[in-house]
This record gives structure tokens, C-alpha cells and sequence, in this order.
């Protein structure tokens, strides 16, 4: 039974690390060459890559870019190695990592040469941790790049969705599989918001499978060395608080048990299956009709 409930686990951790550049010249640009809103757009796993001889076409986020048409607003997307296992070169967390740095330094540099352009950035699954992550930087005053200069962020099935973050469509259960980002979105939490799909298990692990969230937290940290190690402890410190107010040890071993590991891998069969994490342009989050993308696109259209 030993090597089954670790199996299990193993399982989890791999299914949820998973779903989860170029930069300018310092040189200040006249006013003619500086779009009134930058967006930089940070794709899902394997919507993208670094390997030259890797072909990819359009992700998710091509449905809010397409729509972003207008000489005031540019948008450019991160290039990353948008990878989740060892055997791809670089494990979620040196992935996730590096798509964030680069965000970062696409967005330094037009910070640099355009001192009136405003930022949007938006990002798909492990795009959304990397977005959401680089969010958080700059809410929290820990980035180069100045809080005032972002005028909106928008996470499409963000693995680190903390139930307090502003979710834009029907409610879901819990957060994302990950665990939330300490301290949240700070001075830019007013403009910042989030999508999960209901049924979309990387954004909506219930609070009480313990083994899905601590799963999650492995795959988001599963490359100690290039993870942001400072979140590291404040993070596992939650779900361990979390499992402590629920009885502890005793309740993880029942979510262990055989028969919660069947349960497991049904709910998992299920998830994929359903396509809930791709439901993206399929369910609608307004009166309107609008789905997270159209929603997306028409948010930072209004931000131009």
C-alpha cells in the first residue's frame, strides 16, 4: 500500500506541474513610438518554447491579443521554455521562473523608453503563476517596475488563486493548487483580477485535500534553486497551519487511504476529460455574454 499512496501522490504532483525575448533599448523613444498601453502576455504550458526547433502556435491568450487592435495599445508575448518535467530540460519551477524574469524585462525596458506607457499583463495557467507572481513583485514593492505604471492584470486558471483575489465570473470552491501568493497583489490588487472555470482543478483545489494543495505546492517549488525561495516557507506554512486545524496527521492519512487514492485518480480521469481548463473562450462571466477572454480584451481596450 506504501508504494501505491506514493504513487498516487506522485501522480498529483505531475498532473498538476502540468496544466501549470526580447528585450528593447534603453534609449528613450519619442512620443510617436510609445503605445499608450503595453500588454505582455505570458503563455500556458507548452504554448510556447525556447527550443529552436520547436514549433508552436497560438495559446489561449491569442483570443484577447487578436481583439487588442489600435495603434495605443502594443502587446508582446514572453518567450519561455513553458515546461513541467524533468525530461523536458526544466522542471514547473525553473520554468515559471524564467517566464517571470522575462515578463520583468520586457517590462523594464519600456519603462525605460516610454515614461507615459502604461502596463497590462495577463497570463494562461503556468503563464498566470508567472504573471501572478510578477503581479505580486510589484504590488508588494519589491520590483523595479513602479506600481503606478500598471493599469490592469488579468490571470486566466492561476495555480496560486487565493480566494481573496477578485474573481470576474461564477464562483468556485477553494484556490488554486498551489497555494496563494503571501501578500497578495498589494497596491495593485484594484487592478488586478482573476478567471477559473468551474470544474478547473489547478484554480479551484478545495481547502480541505490536502493532498492536491500540498501536490501543487511541490510542483510550483520543484526547482528550489530558481524558485522565489522567500515565498517558500510562508506558503508551506499555510497548508501546514491548514491540515493542523483539521486533525493534523491523522487526516492526511486518510486522504491516503486506498479508497481516497480511487477517489483520486476518478476525480482526475474527470477533470481532464471535461476540459475545464481550456474552457477559457467557453463559459461566460457577465450579462452580457462575454467569456473571460472577450471580458479580458475589452478590460484593457478600456485601459488604453
Amino acid at each position: 500500500m506504501g508504494v501505491r499512496k506514493f504513487s498516487v501522490t506522485a501522480a498529483v504532483t505531475a498532473s498538476v506541474a502540468a496544466g501549470l525575448l526580447s528585450v528593447g533599448s534603453p534609449a528613450q523613444a519619442s512620443p510617436g513610438d510609445c503605445p499608450s498601453l503595453y500588454v505582455v502576455a505570458v503563455p500556458g504550458t507548452w504554448e510556447t518554447s525556447t527550443a529552436p526547433d520547436k514549433q508552436v502556435g497560438p495559446g489561449m491568450l491569442a483570443d484577447v491579443t487578436n481583439r487588442l487592435g489600435g495603434k495605443n495599445i502594443r502587446s508582446d508575448y514572453v518567450t519561455y521554455a513553458a515546461t513541467a518535467f524533468p525530461w523536458e530540460g526544466d522542471v514547473y519551477g525553473a520554468s515559471r521562473k524564467q517566464a517571470t524574469d522575462n515578463a520583468r524585462g520586457m517590462l523594464e525596458a519600456m519603462q525605460a523608453r516610454c515614461g507615459n506607457t502604461r502596463f497590462g499583463i495577463i497570463g494562461y495557467s503556468q503563464g498566470a503563476d508567472a504573471a501572478g507572481d510578477l503581479a505580486n513583485e510589484i504590488g508588494t514593492g519589491t520590483s523595479s517596475i513602479r506600481p503606478e505604471k500598471v493599469a490592469a492584470v488579468g490571470l486566466l486558471s492561476d495555480p496560486k488563486r487565493s480566494p481573496a483575489d477578485v474573481l470576474i465570473g461564477p464562483w468556485v470552491p477553494g484556490g488554486g493548487a498551489g497555494g496563494a501568493r503571501p501578500g497578495g497583489f498589494g497596491w495593485i490588487s484594484d487592478r488586478t483580477v482573476t478567471f477559473c472555470a468551474p470544474g478547473d482543478l489547478y484554480c479551484s483545489t478545495e481547502n480541505d485535500d490536502f493532498v492536491t494543495r500540498m501536490a501543487g505546492f511541490a510542483a510550483t517549488n520543484s526547482d528550489p534553486g530558481s524558485s522565489d525561495s522567500s515565498n517558500y516557507v510562508p506558503e508551506a506554512g499555510a497548508i501546514w497551519n491548514d491540515l493542523l486545524g483539521a486533525g493534523g496527521i491523522p487526516t492526511l492519512q486518510q486522504q491516503l487511504s486506498e479508497t481516497a487514492n480511487d477517489q483520486r485518480i476518478d476525480q482526475l480521469a474527470q477533470f481532464y476529460g471535461s476540459g475545464a481548463h481550456q474552457n477559457y473562450q467557453g463559459y461566460t462571466v457577465d450579462g452580457a455574454g462575454n467569456t473571460p477572454t472577450r471580458w479580458l480584451a475589452g478590460w484593457l481596450r478600456d485601459k488604453a
